[in-house]
């Protein structure tokens, strides 16, 4: 392992794959929060058609260029969204729809164009779709690390307002603040993360990595700080272990591997974060049913004892059973163990019986003038 960490290809893959998972998680957060997760779809392949013109601007496999052609067209589909959605009729679903098939058809065009060409300066540009981490060399470190110091900046100091129009635009817009250029700069913000893992999961995987960290950290908090940190502490844990994991087996790709180690976290997340999870949300309504169950053999015994004005009226649990049409008896024990219920006998009859105690009564009322409010 340490002859791994050592080697200076994969100190790079690992460097940009943490990079990745941090902006990507940071700003994905706000996509999600947003409702706009087919934003990093968008965005994604609205970058193929920049790769492309970097790439013929250039005249080579540039990766400056590529990285500003990329943003570029990636700015300019998220203001097509923007408008769309804006000047029409179209919701925000449809309008990032057409965005992404009308940038990528292009893109796919272009990329034809080029290849078509017969030019050697165009080897591996099509990586770009899938990533290639292989190829990243510690200049383009320099470049993705310079873009994600920018973002994560620009979101420092912009917080408060990105936290305001993600939450309540209509009250952002009311406080006299600028909503739609938050809205462009936000957008375009995701755009530079989509840039920045471009070379690493290429454009296909990317909108995975702008959703899924962000995803996975929403199950575990309901607080944006802690969730933006949550989601970039997952995306780099993802990238890394991504990196890690295609270094150990020879030939599988570092970008799916990504992909997929963030798909865990968020499947595990899913089923196990404390409130939301689908283990917990089980288990919560297990315990409801139970509780539910309850209140409403207690009310039985509250009733029957009122109904022959004997506060200490001994109901035989058959009884119970048979009015509820299933076994009361570990319903019965649980309120027993409250100190709600208490057994007792009923010579001659050898079937138990159960009487309410003096907490138990207390509690039936309770619950009964609880229930009388709500209706």
């Amino acid at each position: 392992m340490l002859a791994l960490l050592l080697d200076y290809t994969i100190q790079n893959v690992m460097i940009g794959a943490a990079l990745l998972g941090i902006v990507s998680g940071v700003l994905g957060s706000f996509a999600v929060l947003r409702r706009q997760s087919l934003l990093g779809d968008t965005l994604s392949h609205a970058a193929l058609p920049g790769i492309c013109i970097g790439f013929l601007v250039a005249g080579t496999r540039s990766l400056p260029a590529i990285l500003i052609g990329a943003l570029a067209t990636g700015a300019l589909a998220a203001l097509v969204v923007l408008a769309l959605t804006r000047m029409t009729r179209l919701k925000t679903d449809a309008s990032l729809g057409i965005a992404l098939s009308t940038f990528f058809a292009l893109g796919v065009v272009l990329l034809t164009h080029i290849q078509n060409q017969g030019s050697a300066a165009q080897g591996g540009l099509e990586s770009f779709l899938f990533g290639q981490a292989a190829a990243i060399l510690r200049s383009d470190i320099y470049i993705m690390g310079g873009i994600a110091f920018a973002a994560l900046l620009l979101v420092t100091l912009v917080w408060k307002e990105f936290k305001l129009v993600t939450f309540d635009a209509a009250f952002a817009r009311t406080l006299g603040l600028p909503v739609l250029a938050l809205e462009t700069l936000l957008t375009t913000m995701i755009a530079l993360a989509v840039v920045v893992g471009l070379q690493m999961v290429g454009v296909v995987l990317m909108a995975a990595m702008i959703i899924a960290p962000a995803v996975a950290a929403r199950q575990w908090t309901d607080r944006l700080g802690t969730m933006v940190c949550l989601s970039a502490i997952f995306g780099m844990v993802s990238g890394v272990t991504g990196a890690l994991l295609s270094a150990t087996a020879r030939g599988l790709a570092t970008g799916p591997l990504i992909v997929l180690a963030v798909s865990v976290i968020v499947i595990v997340s899913l089923l196990f974060a404390p409130g939301r999870g689908l283990v917990f949300a089980a288990f919560r309504d297990a315990e409801n049913r139970r509780r539910l169950h309850g209140h409403r053999v207690l009310a039985a015994l509250y009733r029957l004892a009122a109904e022959h004005n004997d506060p200490a009226y001994r109901t035989e649990q058959k009884m119970l059973d048979a009015y509820f049409g299933t076994g009361t008896s570990g319903v019965l024990k649980r309120l027993q163990t409250l100190g709600l219920v208490t057994s007792t006998s009923h010579h001659p009859e050898p079937t138990p019986h159960w009487a309410l105690t003096a907490q138990g009564i207390a509690q039936a009322q309770t619950d009964l003038m609880i229930g009388d409010t709500n209706r």
